[in-house]
């Protein structure tokens, strides 16, 4: 069964990701020391952190900022929106998202500390924070940065000698694996991950009369904003627009106002183009005449950071028949339609989507979907003053980006939430095929992330998530957001048995100050010695890098099996003959031990390169058990 934890809160500490185990303050503190500038070993200036697909089509050269100006600075008269400029890289999505975070002072601060400068304790090295699958992350990287001709060729700031934005480009870019795997993307994405909050999408064409004050709203409690306009092909990708506009590009929102234009109210909306140009042309642009009949002062403080900039202010009605599509990423998921401001409580749920085993497909599959993790969730307190529950699911698929170089992108995934049945079972598949679904995704998308907001009477649920087509692995995580406190999650750290306390401790000693298992070459083993207590049977096996939750899951699927097949090993000839088998199948149940084996070959594969797990994992073994 998948893990469930509650939420960390936002204020907690990173976590230390450099492959020595050793924090941003102790690497600076040695460089000091040692009279050196910092070299990442776990991001070099190669190219292959800036390319995995292909070799670099022309001469890059990595340099420091000292070499590129006189008088570098990290940050010149704060952070600012206008900071962000787009280089040779298709990643405005992430720009529109650091746009974004200028204007929330608070998150900015957490990504971007500011306890590092070129000034006194200069040591070549930077770091920033960024929220991953309900953790923050503390990245390292030198300032070392890809220029052509001594010019940044990535992201940069319009000051010459300013480098927080071009740096964080490289910290993120680090996160992910390359620079390449920046390329294309939603600004959600990025702006979940500067904050740890849950998204929204709003269809400008089909959202509601209030949109305005919705988006409003969501600006004044400090959401991050963005939108685009979409494409019907990939010709049309960055295709300009006779007023100026851009299609299948990432901008960000950065204002909402109301103006008294001619007796009348207009509401107004400030966008911003990464590219730090090619702007709306239309009414209320930068020199539009329109401005000529608002009021002189109020004119002066709408229009104060007017520059050819890439920001320019519409009126709303053309943004909503210009754009699609707007995101609105939410520190608290809080319904942007009303007035109230919610307390939440958040649940986690970690799963994995594996072929052959829990990788079902959606509902269209009828024969397989039962397969897919199924999680149970209780709505035990109707909201304060209903008598209805408010929730929000979010789905995210895990680490798409960082897979990219193995041809492995998004996922196409959604889900359905069913009413559960009384008992504890898995459910199969004559339930779904005679029950419908309670509420549901609205589509199957191929984003990291599909969040939706319901009402549900309190009650039992079962909640699917799934992949669209089955067969289709992942990893991921599912938020659950309500608003009054579900039940308590089983085995919180804080409330371990005696048996979790002494499986963490073989993973502290394992993963040592890393906190997560590291990764190794296909030639290189780490050798982890699984001690069955009735047995003393040892089991060695080479372990993918993951952290402890996956580690325990990894640990009592191994128990599971390894406890089967000593049950039914009856001549201890340490293979399992086909009556044996048969009496294992009989005695545990076909689909649970399937379920068991499938599951452990899985896992024993991604983390093993051996001959053995490739035989052991044949399909002829796995379809005898199924039949």
């Amino acid at each position: 069964m998948p893990l469930q934890s509650t939420l960390s809160g936002g204020c907690s500490r990173a976590i230390d990701t450099q492959s020595d185990g050793k924090s941003f303050e102790q690497l600076r503190k040695e460089c000091l020391q040692n009279g050196v500038l910092f070299e990442d070993p776990d991001f070099p200036a190669t190219d292959s952190s800036l390319f995995f697909s292909q070799s670099a089509p022309i001469q890059f050269e990595w340099k420091r900022p000292k070499e590129l100006c006189d008088n570098p600075k990290f940050i010149t008269g704060g952070a600012d929106r206008t900071d962000i400029c787009q280089g040779q890289l298709g990643d405005c999505w992430l720009l529109a998202a650091i746009a974004s975070l200028t204007l929330k002072k608070d998150s900015l601060a957490r990504v971007v500390p500011h306890d590092q400068d070129f000034d006194s304790n200069y040591a070549g090295i930077f770091h920033f924070q960024f929220w991953q699958h309900n953790k923050w992350l503390d990245i390292v990287v030198d300032d070392r940065l890809p220029t052509v001709r001594n010019r940044l060729i990535m992201l940069h700031s319009a000051s010459n000698n300013e480098f927080w934005s071009a740096l964080l480009e490289k910290a993120y870019a680090k996160l992910h694996g390359s620079y390449e795997s920046l390329k294309g993307g939603s600004t959600m994405e990025a702006m979940e991950d500067f904050t740890g909050g849950v998204g929204e999408m709003y269809d400008t064409k089909t959202g509601p009369d209030n949109l305005f004050s919705v988006m409003k709203k969501a600006l004044d409690r400090g959401s991050m904003m963005g939108c685009s306009i979409n494409t019907t092909s990939s010709a049309e990708s960055e295709a300009r627009t006779s007023t100026g506009l851009v299609k299948g590009h990432a901008y960000s929102i950065t204002g909402l106002e109301e103006v008294n234009y001619r007796g009348r109210k207009v509401k107004l909306i400030r966008v911003r183009n990464p590219w730090g140009q090619v702007e709306w042309n239309g009414p209320w642009s930068d020199q539009s005449r329109e401005w000529d009949y608002v009021d002189r002062a109020e004119k002066t403080r709408i229009l104060q950071n007017s520059t050819e900039d890439g920001e320019f202010w519409m009126e709303f009605e053309d943004f909503k028949r210009s754009y699609d599509k707007v995101e609105i990423c939410n520190m608290t998921p809080d319904a942007l339609t009303d007035n109230t401001k919610r307390h939440w409580e958040v649940s986690l749920f970690e799963g994995q989507w594996i072929r052959g085993a829990t990788a079902g497909g959606c509902r269209n599959y009828i024969d397989t979907f039962w397969t897919n993790p199924q999680f149970k969730l209780e709505l035990q307190d109707a909201d304060d003053d209903d008598d209805v529950c408010s929730v929000v699911i979010a789905l995210m698929q895990k680490n798409r980006r960082k897979l990219r170089k193995e041809g492995l992108d998004m996922e196409t995934i959604g889900y359905a939430v069913y009413e559960a049945p009384d008992d504890n079972e898995h459910v199969n598949k004559d339930f779904f095929r005679y029950h419908a679904s309670k509420a549901r995704s609205k589509t199957y998308i191929n984003l990291r992330e599909v969040s939706e907001r319901f009402t549900l009477p309190p009650g039992k649920y079962l909640l699917v998530p799934t992949t669209f087509q089955p067969h289709k692995e992942a990893d991921f995580i599912v938020r659950i957001f309500s608003e009054k406190k579900a039940p308590p999650p089983p085995s919180l750290p804080e409330e371990e048995t005696e048996e979790e306390k002494g499986l963490r401790r073989l993973f502290d000693q394992l993963a040592g100050s890393v906190r997560a298992l590291p990764s190794y070459d296909s030639n290189m083993d780490l050798i982890l010695s699984i001690i069955c207590s009735e047995s003393q049977t040892y089991i060695s096996t080479c372990i993918w890098k993951m952290e402890f939750q996956e580690f325990k899951v990894f640990w009592e699927k191994m128990k599971k099996w390894i406890m089967l097949f000593l049950s039914f090993d009856t001549d201890r000839s340490g293979k399992m003959s086909s009556y044996e088998l048969r009496s294992a199948l009989n005695a545990a149940g076909r689909t649970h031990l399937l379920n068991v084996y499938i599951h452990m070959i899985h896992l024993l594969s991604r983390w093993s390169q051996t001959y053995y797990f490739k035989v052991f994992n044949s399909p002829q073994i796995i379809e005898s058990i199924r039949t």
